[in-house]
């Protein structure tokens, strides 16, 4: 995918917002909990299984994608089940 069909960080930001309105509109008055661990839960698991995919399974490669080190990536890809 070339940059210019890449979805851009605002793209991202404006699903994440979207996803979190219907969250609280759905909780009709419940109170809400734990948002933030909720929501980087939801994330992080997606996020993971889309980039091992795009860097073919290389966690090397796949970590300097995310900007993280290798064995942060690797401790969250069991955190997630994903190995």
């Amino acid at each position: 995918m070339s940059r210019a069909t890449q979805p851009s960080r605002s793209e991202i930001a404006e699903c994440v917002r979207r996803s979190l309105d219907r969250y609280f509109k759905d909780l009709d008055g419940e109170k809400p909990c734990a948002i933030y661990d909720m929501v980087l839960r939801n994330i992080e698991r997606p996020m993971l299984e889309v980039v091992m995919r795009e860097a073919d399974g290389n966690q090397t490669v796949a970590a300097d994608m995310l900007g993280i080190n290798r064995n942060t990536l690797r401790r969250k890809l069991v955190e997630h089940k994903l190995l």
